[in-house]
């Protein structure tokens, strides 16, 4: 749990993935062959094969650093910061939300209280408190630009696990795993931990044209229809690893969907079948690079996506480790 911990309280929002990074970088180093770092930040990481040859296939796994954040554009007299999104941002979980900076300064996020202010608030009538007495002061610690995440430590409730950014660091995690796990692959191994992703996958866009992979497999989460009144969906907690069929933007390819099918049959691993109706993965830009690439998804249930506490069941991660480990070794072909 330790370093599930320090991947989700780490800072890395969209474009300011340097200390995520460096996190992963450190655990991953011995077990692969090389780490390469693009021009866009995404840390590429090679597994070689045990023996080389005409038949190796190049198999591209990925998960995003990146976790949304709110980016200052105005400071006012009075000291307060307004803001707006990087990534997808639902307002109403941000009330009275604590946030942090990366110089570590801290916040609070306030609503105007107007009689006027629209209801339910949209994030020009919210602003961020540092406790500075006016702009001059908050000016010495905040500048136009600076980006805050949300400020929250990893907790356990039961057999689950909550934190902010589980979106997508349980992701980047199960990778971790994965590449520390596997000895035996047939195939040329390559793990991009993608920078961007909340902004439209744009890491995983150069980092798959620069793979030029055969099959790719993106982790990620997604949403569950097990909580009261719920939008209908076949996904719940506990119940293991979700394999997508579709989403908002990407359509599993039906070769990699029967695999993923066969392989968790085959290790009597539990798994769900996902259709999410909103959002969408890494792999929807992935399977489009070139000549176009056969790709899916293994998705980890997570309750109360993009907020400060997501929850999610260390289970249902430990079968997509099993899964996915499986897949490197055993190849597609």
């Amino acid at each position: 749990m330790e370093l599930i911990k320090r991947l989700c309280e780490a800072y890395g929002p969209s474009g300011r993935e340097d200390k995520i990074r460096k996190i992963i970088e450190s655990e991953i180093k011995p077990y692969c062959k090389r780490i390469e770092i693009d021009a866009l930040g995404n840390l590429i990481a090679y597994k070689e094969p045990i023996r080389k040859g005409q038949t190796s296939k190049r198999i591209m796994f990925c998960a995003h650093m990146d976790e949304i954040g709110l980016i200052v554009k105005y400071i006012d007299r009075q000291g307060f910061l307004r803001f707006t999104n990087i990534g997808g941002i639902f307002p109403d979980r941000l009330i009275n939300q604590r946030v942090i900076f990366e110089n570590g300064t801290m916040g609070i996020i306030g609503v105007e209280t107007k009689p006027e202010t629209p209801k339910p608030v949209p994030l020009e009538n919210m602003f961020i408190d540092i406790g500075a007495r006016g702009d001059k002061e908050a000016k010495r610690f905040v500048k136009i630009g600076d980006i805050a995440t949300f400020f929250q430590t990893f907790g356990i409730l039961n057999k689950k696990i909550v934190a902010k950014a589980m979106d997508d660091r349980i992701g980047c995690w199960i990778l971790i795993e994965v590449l520390k796990r596997v000895k035996n692959n047939k195939d040329e191994l390559y793990f991009v931990f993608s920078v961007q992703e909340e902004l439209g996958s744009r890491g995983a866009r150069t980092g798959a044209f620069s793979v030029n992979p055969h099959y790719a497999i993106a982790v990620d989460v997604t949403a569950t229809g097990d909580t009261p009144e719920s939008p209908k969906m076949a996904v719940e907690l506990g119940k293991g690893v979700a394999l997508k069929i579709k989403d908002s933007a990407f359509l599993t390819s039906s070769f990699i969907k029967e695999r993923l099918i066969l392989y968790a049959q085959k290790l009597k691993i539990p798994f769900q079948l996902e259709i999410l109706e909103k959002g969408t993965t890494d792999a929807s830009v992935i399977q489009l690079i070139r000549e176009g690439v056969q790709s899916g998804v293994l998705s980890v249930p997570t309750r109360y996506v993009h907020s400060p506490n997501e929850v999610c069941e260390i289970n249902d991660a430990r079968a997509a480790i099993k899964l996915l480990a499986y897949c490197a070794e055993k190849g597609f072909e």
